[in-house]
């Protein structure tokens, strides 16, 4: 490697306190969004009494909103150019609003029937709209904090262990919180825990805000771009077509397979006690989270993804074992292979999402991290909205009645949200993965980058 080039990537090194205000923004996004994405429907059904057929179609409904909010967003950070950057003033300006709409989303009024679905609509689509304003930043951010591909990794794959570690207590600690807090009132303990979680969130991500720097200048990075020239940074981008694919399918199996869980525990197991136990075996995922750079590296991103489809499939089919028998052991040792298998994948979307922004770059002329990286918010709240409606619609025809005995169908309908459609999500992803090629000729990808911005930098600073 040339010297310019050990140059730039040393410039570029980021240090450790970035590095853990940086992964800091998804312990906070998954400590409060993660009692949305596991606890929102057992709470509209279960505490705040509406049906499953109703929440169902309510996430299907916000979906839609999302077609625009995220592509909207990602737009906006295109046309931002601040002294703090592109990516980083929207954690100072929504923080605080994300975490207002987060409590009201748990807030109960006592109102009727249709009040409550309209209050639902309102609060539920709202902090979906600002959870993109705050979550998207996060990834756009990454190809301007280093142009390092190795740094990249290191850094969402911190960025991971950090998230994984914010959805694992919050999915440990939430129904003990609700209770003790509640004091056996539910709507009340869901109240105060996410009340709670939302202060911590907004005093985390402003500390993201304050903490962090975006390093890599073009001249793109320099002014706002037209939407028209932004979205050439999609033309003929496959890695970026594939990757977003990937994260639709595989977030809509994983958002099945945890906001069922309660239901799983508590009418299948009868024991809703394990519900905090079961989803706290995420921890596992930090295991192999900490060998991903290794791996990638060693084996290359796409096989090392690959290879935690493929583990989460297995753990799957031996939670298909567990279901059927009821058998505890066998149920802790599924959840502790699949979440082995997903700790390979999640880390590596946002990596691979970067390197779609430079191959658009390099193949078209225009980093936009903006519209290229929103569709990754859009796609995995997608997923997840799509896998909540097929949660609440599958419930619904098995003729689920909360806080009732289960009938037979009910306890299937069940079983397929935790088991089968997780399957489904996990096997079309290992399919997509075939088709991303970045990692044959990233190197090349990488030097032609660098030179082009030293480049472009020689002749501004003229």
């Amino acid at each position: 490697m040339d010297k310019a080039n050990v140059d730039v990537e040393k410039t570029n090194f980021v240090h450790w306190p970035e590095r853990i205000s940086y992964a800091a923004s998804d312990f906070a996004c998954n400590l409060s969004f993660g009692l949305i994405s596991n606890f929102l429907m057992y709470f509209y059904t279960d505490a705040f009494g509406i049906s499953a057929a109703v929440v169902g179609t309510l996430f299907l409904v916000a979906r839609l909103v999302d077609a625009v909010d995220g592509p909207f967003w990602g737009i906006m950070i295109d046309h931002t150019h601040t002294r703090w950057g592109k990516s980083r003033p929207y954690w100072l300006w929504f923080s605080i609003p994300y975490a207002i709409f987060c409590v009201l989303t748990f807030t109960t009024p006592n109102i009727s029937v249709q009040g409550k679905i309209v209050w639902a609509y309102i609060t539920y689509i709202g902090v979906d709209v600002l959870y993109s304003s705050v979550n998207i930043p996060i990834t756009s951010v990454l190809p301007n904090l280093t142009p390092n591909p190795n740094e990249r990794v290191t850094l969402s794959t911190i960025r991971q262990f950090f998230g994984t570690a914010g959805g694992t207590i919050i999915s440990v600690v939430a129904l003990p919180l609700v209770q003790a807090l509640g004091h056996g009132d539910q709507r009340k303990g869901f109240f105060l825990t996410t009340l709670i979680m939302a202060i911590l969130s907004a005093i985390i991500l402003l500390n993201t805000f304050a903490n962090t720097r975006e390093r890599v200048q073009t001249k793109n990075s320099q002014k706002a771009l037209p939407i028209k020239t932004s979205l050439k940074a999609l033309k003929h981008n496959w890695p970026w077509a594939v990757i977003i694919f990937i994260n639709f399918i595989y977030w809509l199996g994983m958002q099945t397979r945890n906001q069922v869980a309660v239901y799983f525990f508590k009418y299948n197991m009868h024991a809703a006690w394990l519900t905090s136990i079961m989803l706290g075996l995420q921890l596992a995922a930090l295991l192999t989270v900490a060998i991903t750079p290794w791996a990638s590296k060693r084996f290359g991103k796409r096989n090392t993804m690959l290879t935690g489809m493929l583990v989460a499939i297995l753990g799957q089919l031996l939670m298909a074992i567990g279901a059927k028998t009821l058998n505890v052991w066998v149920i802790v040792a599924a959840n502790i292979v699949v979440n082995l298998g997903t700790g390979l994948v999640s880390g590596l979307i946002a990596v691979m999402l970067a390197d779609s922004v430079d191959y658009g770059e390099w193949k078209n002329g225009v980093r936009a991290e903006g519209i290229v990286t929103s569709f990754s918010s859009f796609s995995a709240k997608f997923g997840m909205g799509i896998g909540g409606a097929i949660t609440g619609w599958i419930l619904n025809a098995g003729g689920y009645v909360a806080n009732h005995a289960q009938t037979a169908s009910s306890l299937n309908a069940i079983t397929a949200n935790y088991v089968w459609v997780p399957i489904i999500g996990f096997a079309l992803s290992a399919i997509a993965l075939i088709f991303y090629k970045v990692d044959s000729f990233e190197g090349q990808m990488q030097s032609d980058l660098r030179k082009k911005h030293l480049r472009e930098n020689a002749e501004d600073n003229k």
